[in-house]
């Protein structure tokens, strides 16, 4: 989590391998998949096929897409609304496409940049409890939101950045407690006060030590 500008699109789209970083290693088990589908679609075109082209867009073969556009359309409850083009949709309806779209398959290391919303209040149930079952079965799973309740709903770790820098890792209650205060300070234009919440947790965050398997057995052994 971060104001906007500290680097949390990039820092997703640097693990993706969507962007080069200027210095250090991104190691990876699998290839990483950033949920955000927005860009790829066209208002001109129907429904159906923007749930065609944001599928292809996430990265998947075309027999994979075919078996999956049915079940998005349906899951949004556009299937009535299929061949309709998309600038005819209301936000809602749009929303629920993308969301639909962007959790249409489960990956082993996810990341969803920016809460994704449904629009329509009546579908935040449904969403939320697809949400819920897409992040359980992800193996890792990376969330960027100005929201602090849907970091604390889903996350067992936060990674505040600032300025293009870290400036706390670590229990998601404690980090995001300062955090709001840091936002509502700001709030009220008490700016050195906020600056006061940035310079400590900056004197309370020390860099992780990131080791290789290998690297870290040795580690070990050298502690031991």
């Amino acid at each position: 989590m971060g104001k906007n500008g500290s680097g949390k699109s990039t820092l997703l789209n640097i693990i993706a391998g969507n962007e080069t970083a200027s210095s250090g290693l991104v190691r990876v088990s699998t290839e990483p998949t950033l949920l955000g589908v927005s860009a790829a679609l066209q208002p001109k075109l129907t429904g159906r096929e923007n749930a065609k082209i944001g599928l292809l867009a996430m990265g998947l073969q075309k027999d994979e897409v075919a078996q999956l556009i049915d079940p998005v359309l349906e899951w949004a409850e556009l299937s009535d609304a299929a061949n309709r083009p998309m600038e005819t949709y209301s936000s809602g309806m749009k929303s629920r496409l993308k969301f639909s779209i962007a959790t249409a398959v489960k990956r082993e290391i996810l990341m969803v940049d920016e809460a994704l919303s449904t629009g329509d209040a009546t579908f935040a149930e449904k969403a939320r409890k697809r949400m819920k079952t897409f992040l359980d079965d992800a193996g890792t799973v990376f969330i960027v939101s100005h929201s602090a309740s849907t970091i604390q709903k889903h996350c067992t770790r936060v990674i505040w950045l600032h300025e293009g820098r870290v400036i706390a890792d670590g229990n998601p209650k404690k980090i995001l407690r300062s955090y709001n205060l840091w936002t509502k300070r700001l709030s009220v234009g008490n700016e050195a006060g906020a600056q006061h919440v940035i310079n400590t947790a900056l004197r309370r965050y020390s860099e992780p030590q990131i080791f290789l398997e290998s690297e870290y057995q040795a580690y070990k052994n050298s502690t031991s």
